[in-house]
């Protein structure tokens, strides 16, 4: 029990002043009669440890004002502190030492001395007078009680530890022990610590303690009123739910109010159609009545934010300046006229009218041919953005239009959402792989496309998520395709289709020596010091080692170069020119990949040299055929198509029917069988291009007139043998100038294709223009002196029925008189 008339205030009585070693300790704050134990890492701490151990086990404990600071100075300390003893020094493997120290008594610090790496400290005890009045023994009953409440919240604290704290009758001690437990910032229980006067003390500490109960009710109480808001969907939100009952409960600003008005101002500033800003208003509305944490207030502030991020009417400026167009494509690709030329004509158009509705262009041609990056100039050229959207693998429809709002998770189509990262309703939009699509049940994304380039639908594309017109005649819209066979008929009719049939030799050569080469040495940290190609050692790349359209891998090719020389420089350790001739190719990239393709040697019986078109260019094709003993089978091999078999039939129809021409038996075929074979049998071939060459290959063997290596020809066949028009010409005439051969054979009806060609070619390869196979087999056979064949006064016509009666009764004449 406590006496009442005993009411002496304590104070600081030095009764005598002592030197003790100094321990700083970082957000700790350590009370009298409290045993803590503590992590020491710094070696001034760990030598004061030491040195009190060494003695009389007594060192002095102050905290730090700022916990950052590493290496303290004695302004950095707080001047009250507790005495305390070293129980315990435990040396840990780390380096650092746990020690167990009990609290004695306040102290306050009179001096410091720096001694031996540690400080030294005077310290003047605070000695406590026992105080005993009706306020004390109030402040002690209230501070018991609130410590008991305050253990009910905090897990922490368990029974029995409230059960030895409340059994203390010292008030000085209790105060101090009740410190120790609570959680309180340091700079609070440094005031308690500070409180030498017992009543003030536990004053402080009651008010300290009350405070920190009022917090843990208010806690229970608003986790209490969340979790009865909960539902089992809704546990997800818990945190978001206690944060804003914080916020209420504090009385602070509503987050979803602000955010509401924001979206409000942002409402008014943004520029939109009748029609949007109308919905927009709606949809706000609804917002407004909502509750924030719903699922369908996050899908109606989710549509408000894209009709507001969309570039309704945000545009950039274009470029009229048809010259500076001009040489900009001229920059950045060599050839391509027709492409340019149409871009530029557009740009024409728009500078006069200022009304053109953007065109929609569809590029076709093999892989590498420059169609991406020619899009990407075009937008350079016209100083517009330029977005690229692939549509290679697309089977959704809602890929191109979106899903409608009543999806979890549904968004924009691929158009509206790339126009919005753009952020311009009139940029250059590449629509690459337009050929590659393909359908599902989930249905047709190419015809979603439909919509998406018809110039008279765009002006009110709807997107299903959106619900409203979105104007996409603003947009440039470029298509690129490999096959145009593989896009639908309607989505071709919608689109300017501007053929790039692929590079030439020579273009390929141009293109390598003045951008490709350039490119790779740079990229490859080489310089022109170091590194230079001939024209023979690039033309060599490009026939033995590539087979493309293109210039890909014509590129790769060059970079592995570099590489290899780099890898040189870095290993000899010096740069020096190093000149990459036609004869080192081989050294770089080892046995050539492709058999470049030349005429025969010499002329040939059955041999004939034929032209074909393929992804990569055209070809050489050498069409062989072998007369031998049978019964008037023809046999075809090397993976010939139908059509390619039909022409073959084709031309033998026609060769029976002009045998009295070429000198031939009635019944020649009877006897013989042919075989026609196309060689590299792998390579599955078609066409019916192909059916003069047959023709010529049959009349060759059967008659055993050589064929002239230095002519090839290409043409369809008709048993009348006409010869019909072809396409691919430009790639065949390529090939064949390629091959060194001097002389085409081509079918009349290819003259207006003949533009096409490249004038230098022309000049090295002569065309024939033929319009029967009559006139194909006086050209190709080589004819001896006594050797006439196709009588210029007989009419090139089959055989009549006539003739056939004739024929068969001759040869029955012949078996009866045998």
């Amino acid at each position: 029990m406590l006496d009442y008339e005993k009411n002496e205030p304590a104070d600081i009585i030095a009764k005598e002043r002592h030197f003790y070693p100094l321990l700083p300790l970082r957000d700790v704050v350590v009370f009298p009669n409290v045993v803590v134990p503590l992590f020491v890492g710094r070696d001034k701490s760990i030598r004061a440890l030491e040195h009190a151990l060494a003695h009389d086990k007594h060192i002095f404990l102050s905290t730090q004002a700022d916990a950052k600071v590493d290496d303290p100075s004695p302004k950095d300390i707080f001047g009250f502190g507790t005495l305390g003893t070293v129980l315990q020094l435990l040396k840990l493997p780390d380096g650092t030492v746990k020690a167990l120290i009990e609290g004695k008594e306040r102290g306050k610090i009179e001096n410091f001395m720096d001694k031996q790496g540690f400080f030294m400290v005077e310290v003047a005890r605070c000695m406590e007078t026992p105080v005993s009045s009706p306020e004390v023994e109030a402040l002690v009953r209230s501070i018991n009680g609130s410590f008991e409440e305050y253990a009910k919240f905090n897990n922490k604290i368990g029974k029995e530890i409230v059960s030895a704290v409340t059994s203390i009758e010292e008030p000085g001690r209790l105060a101090d022990t009740i410190a120790g437990h609570l959680a309180l910032r340091v700079a609070h229980k440094q005031e308690i610590l500070e409180a030498v006067d017992l009543t003030q003390r536990l004053n402080k500490l009651y008010e300290k303690l009350s405070g920190e109960v009022d917090i843990l009710r208010l806690e229970h109480r608003l986790r209490t009123r969340v979790k009865k808001q909960m539902e089992k969907t809704q546990k997800d939100y818990y945190l978001n739910e206690q944060i804003r009952a914080i916020q209420k409960e504090m009385g602070t600003k509503d987050d979803f109010k602000a955010e509401l008005d924001d979206l409000q101002k942002k409402i008014k500033r943004k520029r939109l159609t009748k029609e949007a800003h109308q919905r927009v208003k709606q949809e706000f509305k609804k917002l407004k009545m909502m509750s924030p944490m719903s699922a369908e207030a996050a899908v109606v502030r989710n549509y408000i934010d894209w009709i507001l991020d969309l570039p309704w009417f945000d545009k950039t400026k274009s470029k009229l300046e048809i010259e500076e167009a001009e040489a900009i494509l001229e920059e950045d690709h060599y050839g391509l006229e027709k492409p340019k030329e149409r871009i530029v004509e557009y740009l024409a158009v728009q500078r006069l009218t200022r009304k053109i509705r953007g065109p929609i262009l569809c590029l076709v041609g093999p892989p590498g041919v420059g169609k991406t990056s020619l899009a990407k100039s075009v937008a350079r050229a016209t100083d517009r953005k330029f977005i690229r959207l692939s549509l290679g693998g697309v089977r959704d429809e809602a890929e191109i239009r979106g899903h409608r709002r009543t999806y979890i998770g549904a968004m924009p189509g691929k158009i509206i959402q790339y126009l919005k990262k753009a952020r311009s309703n009139n940029p250059v939009f590449c629509l690459d792989e337009v050929d590659k699509m393909s359908t599902d049940f989930r249905g047709d994304p190419s015809a979603a496309l439909l919509e998406v380039l018809d110039p008279e639908q765009n002006v009110a594309f709807s997107d299903h998520y959106l619900d409203l017109d979105y104007d996409l005649s603003d947009v440039f819209f470029i298509t690129t395709a490999n096959n145009l066979h593989n896009i639908p008929v309607p989505l071709q009719d919608r689109m300017e289709v501007i053929r790039l049939p692929g590079y030439t030799e020579y273009e390929k050569l141009n293109i390598a020596r003045y951008f490709l080469v350039k490119k790779q040495i740079e990229q490859n940290g080489l310089g022109p010091e170091d590194i230079s190609f001939t024209d023979k050692a690039i033309q060599t790349i490009i026939r033995t080692y590539t087979s493309e359209a293109g210039v890909r891998n014509l590129e790769r090719e060059i970079s592995s170069i570099c590489r290899k020389v780099a890898k040189e420089v870095v290993k000899k350790g010096e740069r020096g020119m190093i000149s990459v001739k036609a004869r080192s190719i081989a050294k770089y990239l080892g046995v050539p990949k492709y058999r470049y393709g030349r005429t025969e040697e010499k002329d040939c019986v059955g041999v004939t040299t034929g032209l074909a078109w393929t992804d990569v260019g055209g070809e050489l094709l050498q069409t062989e055929a072998a007369i031998m003993p049978g019964k008037g089978n023809l046999v075809l091999t090397g993976k010939l198509g139908e059509v390619m078999q039909e022409s073959a039939q084709a031309a033998l129809s026609y060769i029976r029917s002009r045998a009295r021409s070429l000198n031939l038996p009635d019944n020649f075929y009877e006897k013989v069988d042919i075989h026609i074979h196309v060689p590299e049998g792998a390579i599955p071939k078609d066409g019916p291009s192909a059916g003069i060459t047959i023709a010529t290959s049959i009349a060759s063997a059967l008659t055993s007139l050589p064929v002239n290596r230095d002519i090839a020809m290409t043409g369809e066949i008709t048993l009348r043998g006409r010869v019909l028009p072809i396409g691919g010409l430009k790639e065949k005439i390529l090939a064949a100038h390629r091959g060194g051969v001097t002389k085409v054979l081509i079918p009349s009806e290819n003259k207006k294709d003949v533009a096409e060609i490249p004038k230098k070619i022309l000049r090295k390869v002569e065309l024939d223009f033929v319009e029967h196979m009559d006139d194909v087999l006086k050209e190709a056979l080589i004819l001896g002196e006594d050797c006439h064949l196709f009588d210029p006064e007989e009419k090139c016509e089959p055989f009549s029925f006539a003739d056939i009666v004739q024929r068969e009764e001759r040869a029955l004449a012949s078996v009866t008189a045998h």
